[in-house]
């Protein structure tokens, strides 16, 4: 059985929560049954299944092969599987929808669950091929730019702090105007990377493009491996979200995720540089003691 995004449960969910907003309507009713009852859909034709979900065959088959499938009867023999695991004794998951009026208590139970589910979809989903080259183009660089608005700008600043602690040289670039100026500095040697969940934020996918032209090695951090900004990433990362609602809108809960990536990328960073990144992180802690202390001197 082939799975899809790893583990099969949680991870179907996950395929589908990231896929959906590049799916017609009638797709994603398709992916929807699947995800929420496979054992149904597992005993269905594909014909049954467009009838169930109001589609045609066409639709079925279109949205089986988006899943990762060649076929609608690869998708089902998978579902056929998973609905063998749940019944074996697996725990239903719980649901994570934050109502106005949940208490506090509530509200900390959900939104721990969804993280580690986040954390664990994307960790399943990481290609660790990209990510290992992705490391070695950071390892191996001249200069590191990384590009990224709002929320996805924090992880960006998040990266280039752990990228300098052990010595290398990396910025990070919120402003559109100063990201394209230094994107135009780069060149072979340089990695440039772009951190947008949606994947169609153009003040981040501009200075990726011009890095690209000029040669730097390009890494794209998103949770649509699918959209534009990575048509000028040498190397894709893919993230996983939870789902959107009312309170927690994409952008904001796709930052858990994208900070895991962040930290895949640097500790395989340090590892590669290790005779010199050990003694610069230890330098930088040495450095920043005093200032931890109730009397700084």
């Amino acid at each position: 059985m082939k799975e899809i995004f790893g583990s099969p449960g949680g991870s179907l969910a996950a395929k589908v929560r990231t896929l959906a907003p590049s799916m017609t309507r009638s797709m994603q009713r398709v992916a929807e049954a699947v995800a929420s009852d496979p054992a149904g859909c597992a005993a269905l034709t594909v014909t049954g299944l467009a009838e169930l979900t109001g589609t045609s065959e066409a639709t079925v088959v279109r949205t089986a092969r988006l899943l990762g499938y060649p076929g609608y009867r690869d998708l089902r023999l998978a579902l056929a599987g998973l609905a063998a695991q749940q019944q074996s004794g697996r725990a239903p998951a719980i649901t994570t929808d934050i109502a106005v009026d949940d208490p506090i208590a509530d509200v900390v139970t959900k939104l721990a669950y969804e993280e580690q589910q986040t954390l664990a979809d994307t960790a399943a989903g990481l290609d660790t091929g990209q990510l290992g080259a992705a490391v070695t183009a950071l390892a191996g660089a001249r200069r590191t730019d990384v590009y990224g608005i709002g929320a996805s700008g924090l992880v960006a600043q998040d990266l280039t702090q752990k990228l300098l602690r052990i010595g290398l040289i990396a910025h990070a670039h919120s402003d559109p105007h100063l990201a394209v100026t230094n994107a135009v500095q780069l060149r072979s040697g340089d990695v440039a990377i772009a951190i947008t969940h949606s994947g169609s934020t153009w003040d981040v996918i501009e200075p990726l493009r011009v890095a690209f032209e000029r040669g730097a090695t390009t890494v794209a951090i998103t949770g649509r491996p699918d959209s534009p900004v990575t048509q000028y990433a040498d190397h894709v990362l893919t993230t996983s979200t939870s789902r959107e609602t009312e309170l927690r809108p994409a952008a904001m809960s796709s930052r858990t995720s994208q900070l895991l990536v962040v930290d895949c990328l640097f500790v395989g960073v340090a590892q590669r540089t290790y005779e010199t990144a050990a003694p610069s992180l230890a330098a930088s802690y040495e450095a920043l003691a005093h200032r931890h202390r109730t009397n700084p001197r």
